[in-house]
């Protein structure tokens, strides 16, 4: 063998380099990925490549750049901001933030981090929540530093703010059980901005300060397949621009953060059918799952795929609340005073997707709302049963029972909340429908690649991936079934997206 190999030229090192590179190539080409060595000349050049212009994209970019890197910023769409710009913007923080303070709030990391890990789903990621809330605070600072507006008001209601309020309860930290999980705090931090505009003042601030940086920003490029390098770094990515495929190299690093999949009505179907349903697909229309797939075709392991919200709303106003919400069983499950994130994945992923809503003379949804179909009406709860084709004498008996504590000011199954806690009586009565493909039931999906603290995409073995990270709705990150608070996606999107552009431009994190 080694006689063989001299003759033909080549070392034992060359042969086995050889091999390597052969064995990369065809895995690229199998896996989705292109090979760097098929490139014969790229079309452009950056130090970090960026894929997507929301909150996680604008956020990556600010900080590599800030960093030293050339940094270019491409979005498949004609327009910048993602789906942060759709948003209400809220950017769920605490621990203290400066605004907290102005206000008189007091809150703890150690509150929040025990109401982020403990009232969502199981085996949440302890690490990501314990470094967001212990910089939470910071992050917010940061985002004001960026030009971000936000007034020193606080809202008491449930809803998003409408008047120019900036903080306000945003998620279920008032009902129950989580508020036996901490001490509640309003965490819920909102641009200053009219109605629910407020992510399209967040995204004006980042967008602006990210062509004060003088980043690149390149619309209607999309990505396709990324390139990687014999030795598994990922150096590229080939894209569609205005129709023409072209290639793209980053010399330090690519950072996804192209939203999530929920308009990849095919992979929703496959990956969270429980979403497919949902009346309303919430995303921007570049939602589509490109960069999930990206990161899965060069060997990224993806995680929670399953998971995301589908929210039913509904309060305003929030005297419905004073109703019952039953399944199928005529049976109540989820307290109703809760957030509701809470209640559509209550509904979505426990219920099969259908439940109802009964109300009295004293709690009905006002004439001008149509988010849920009013499917029963009558003199006696009995009526409604027979009309909902509920199994005899359920739901009589579920109201009674709930008649009787509420009565007494005590609801033993869910402990709602005594404003909004009394009995069912007093015609007429009603059955509005809240399953999610009657009622307006907005979904997004949160399952994406595994990333670690920043933003370095894992493989299925644990190992990084070099030169890829990822960030907001493409990774896998705070925001999970159930979603339990309005802000954190954001918040995480752009917490994360800071310290994925940090370390792609080789830099390490943020401070």
């Amino acid at each position: 063998m080694k006689q063989a190999t001299e003759k033909s030229g080549l070392s034992r090192r060359q042969l086995l380099a050889g091999f390597g590179a052969a064995a990369a190539t065809t895995f690229a080409a199998d896996a989705g990925a292109l090979p760097a060595a098929g490139i014969a000349s790229w079309d452009m050049t950056a130090d970090v490549l960026v894929a997507g212009s929301g909150g996680a994209g604008a956020s990556a970019a600010i900080e590599a750049r800030q960093a030293g890197a050339e940094v270019l910023l491409i979005e498949s769409l004609p327009r910048f901001g993602g789906s942060t710009a759709m948003s209400a913007g809220v950017v769920y923080a605490g621990g203290g933030t400066a605004l907290q303070k102005k206000l008189g709030i007091e809150d703890t990391v150690g509150d929040m981090f025990s109401f982020i890990s403990g009232a969502g789903g199981r085996h949440p990621p302890l690490e990501k929540i314990r470094l967001y809330c212990e910089h939470s605070s910071a992050h917010f600072d940061w985002l004001v530093a960026q030009g971000v507006p936000y007034s020193e008001q606080l809202y008491s209601g449930m809803t998003v703010p409408m008047q120019g309020e900036s903080l306000y309860f945003s998620g279920c930290e008032q009902a129950w059980p989580a508020r036996e999980l901490a001490r509640p705090a309003p965490r819920g931090h909102i641009p200053v901005a009219r109605g629910m505009t407020g992510g399209r003042a967040l995204m004006a601030a980042l967008l602006a300060r990210v062509e004060e940086l003088g980043v690149k920003l390149q619309a209607n490029v999309s990505g396709q397949r990324l390139i990687v390098a014999s030795d598994g770094r990922v150096v590229g990515m080939q894209v569609t621009a205005d129709g023409v495929q072209r290639t793209i190299r980053a010399r330090r690093g690519i950072v996804l953060a192209s939203g999530g999949f929920i308009h990849n009505r095919d992979m929703v179907r496959d990956y969270a059918p429980e979403l497919f349903d949902c009346s309303v697909p919430w995303g921007n229309a570049g939602d589509q799952g490109m960069g999930i797939n990206m990161g899965i075709g060069v060997g990224a392991a993806a995680l929670r795929m399953h998971q995301g919200f589908a929210i039913v709303p509904l309060y305003p106003p929030e005297a419905v609340l004073s109703g019952i919400v039953v399944n199928a069983s005529a049976q109540r499950f989820v307290a109703e005073d809760t957030y509701y994130g809470v209640l559509g994945d209550a509904i979505a992923y426990h219920q099969q997707g259908r439940a109802w809503l009964l109300t009295d003379q004293g709690g009905h949804m006002p004439a001008q709302v149509d988010n849920f179909p009013l499917v029963a009406e009558g003199n006696t709860i009995g009526d409604l049963a027979e009309q909902l084709g509920f199994p005899k004498g359920a739901l009589q008996n579920t109201v009674a029972y709930y008649n009787r504590h509420a009565d007494n000011g005590e609801d033993p199954l869910f402990h709602k909340r005594p404003g909004m806690l009394r009995p069912l009586q007093g015609p007429p009565y009603r059955a509005w429908d809240l399953s999610v493909d009657k009622a307006f039931a907005p979904a997004h999906t949160f399952g994406g690649l595994h990333t670690g603290l920043d933003g370095e995409v894992f493989n299925s073995f644990g190992q990084t991936i070099p030169g890829l990270y990822a960030a907001g709705r493409t990774s896998a990150g705070l925001p999970g079934a159930p979603y339990i608070a309005s802000g954190l996606s954001v918040g995480d999107a752009t917490f994360f997206g800071r310290r994925a552009g940090r370390a792609a431009a080789g830099k390490g994190t943020p401070p």
